[in-house]
């Protein structure tokens, strides 16, 4: 089982003395470390000596009979937004490496972590200051989606090495960010599992920002309960054991606007599977139209409300290492610059106002249910040659997690593509605050789902 399993199955297995925290951490570093492998691409740094002897200690408590939280000698890797104690937070940018300082303390999320026990392999790789639903890095390297790697095609961003971590066998679970769908991003088109919180749900203190208004920190596992599992340790709360349940009789809203506008054929067809599955199982599908959710649109005609919070934020360090930015992270951040205040003020208020039409909208549905990746993930190749199809390529592949990440809500995103075909997310959203009653639904759906996709 070694790093493959889920964290419920590690935990188990380290508890009966079949592996010991030691052996994961000795795993993991075997294969990051591997000369034929993409551990470079996917780490920017690692802490293997601090990793080796926390995991050292959590075994001898372990054998002692002490107590130990609920991620007690589990390795995870940390995505270079997230302060760690000791180490430099980077964003993915070859010029901040240049002049970061050493953090003082973790992250508040990581300190959380930390007390429960999670052992941080390293930093993993990411598009620079997160600024990408891609995943390309031309600092430190794109590391190629598992899926099709003949062809290469783009991880996933902007966490783009959390995702392969994972699924490269050097991380059990990985910490993310989600500003416009960084985290569910690589996890549907990695067949992984990933959860977006509730704005706010998570303090964001020690965390590289992209947006004050719509940063959140997320989850990728190998399940929805690893998931659960990360989310509720990082917002300070006990851990509630799952609640799943037949799916017969709940409600789902089948999001049509936007949601499903110019859906790749691999995409459309594995969502209509999903749908009819999910039917099949007694749950009630009704579609819906929100005309609230065109207020997105307007909102993207003006820019993004990323953009100038980003500029404002980045902006003295934009004008002294310019030079050394990822180009076309660089042309989006500037081009926020010229966004007016009144423009910014009426991005908000457009905000607000979708935010609350479309819970008059959904509030009585178990969750609303939509592709989370309107496309397959794209070649690498032609992006690096066109910054227009580049462009192109990452409008469609935050459109639709942007679209929650505006409204604020939680959203999960669980696996539904066939074995061996292109990899496809569904994404389960639900009201504020709902974050748990998100989980449990997408652990139900994932239930069903789960057979037809084997």
């Amino acid at each position: 089982m070694a790093l493959s399993g889920t964290i419920a199955q590690i935990q188990k297995a380290l508890a009966s003395g079949e592996i010991s925290s030691v052996d994961l951490i000795s795993s993991a570093f075997s294969e990051i470390e591997r000369d034929d492998g993409d551990g470079d691409e996917i780490f920017v740094r690692t802490f293997k000596n601090a990793a080796i002897t926390q995991a050292a200690a959590s075994d001898a408590m372990r054998k002692m009979g002490v107590p130990q939280g609920a991620l007690a000698g589990i390795p995870i890797s940390v995505k270079d937004l997230f302060d760690v104690e000791g180490a430099p937070t980077t964003a993915g940018s070859a010029a901040l490496a240049s002049v970061a300082e050493p953090a003082r303390r973790d992250a508040a999320v990581m300190a959380r972590l930390r007390a429960a026990g999670a052992i941080f392999l390293g930093h993993t790789n990411m598009t620079e200051f997160a600024y990408s639903g891609l995943g390309i890095n031309p600092h430190f390297g794109t590391p190629l989606n598992v899926w099709d790697r003949h062809i290469g095609r783009v991880p996933g961003g902007s966490s783009s090495g959390a995702a392969l971590s994972i699924t490269s066998n050097m991380a059990v679970a990985a910490i993310g960010s989600d500003t416009g769908g960084s985290v569910r991003i690589p996890a549907a088109f990695n067949r992984l599992y990933g959860f977006k919180p509730t704005t706010g749900r998570h303090p964001m203190e020690g965390v590289f920002p992209l947006s004050t208004t719509l940063d959140t920190v997320g989850a990728l596992a190998r399940s929805m309960h690893c998931c659960r599992i990360l989310d509720h340790v990082m917002a300070g709360l006990p851990v509630p054991e799952p609640d799943i349940r037949p799916i017969s009789g709940l409600r789902f809203g089948i999001l049509e606007t936007i949601a499903l506008d110019g859906l790749d054929m691999d995409v459309a067809g594995a969502f209509v599977r999903a749908l009819e599955t999910i039917s099949r199982a007694g749950a009630r599908l009704e579609r819906i139209k929100i005309d609230a959710l065109h207020n997105f649109e307007e909102i993207s005609s003006l820019g993004s409300i990323a953009g100038p919070e980003a500029f404002h934020k980045h902006r003295d360090f934009i004008i002294a290492h310019g030079r050394q930015i990822d180009q076309r992270v660089l042309s989006r951040l500037e081009a926020s610059a010229d966004i007016s205040a009144a423009d910014y003020i009426e991005m908000l208020a457009l905000r607000k106002d979708m935010i609350e039409r479309t819970h008059l909208a959904t509030r009585n549905f178990d969750a609303i249910l939509m592709p989370t990746v309107a496309i397959i993930p794209p070649e690498v190749k032609p992006l690096l040659a066109s910054d227009a199809l580049y462009a192109e390529a990452n409008f469609k592949v935050l459109r639709n997690t942007a679209l929650i990440n505006n409204l604020g809500r939680p959203a999960a995103t669980i696996p539904v593509g066939v074995k061996g075909g292109a990899p496809v997310g569904l994404m389960v959203v639900g009201e504020h605050g709902a974050d748990a009653h998100v989980q449990n639904i997408a652990e139900s759906l994932d239930e069903v789902l789960m057979p037809k996709r084997n």
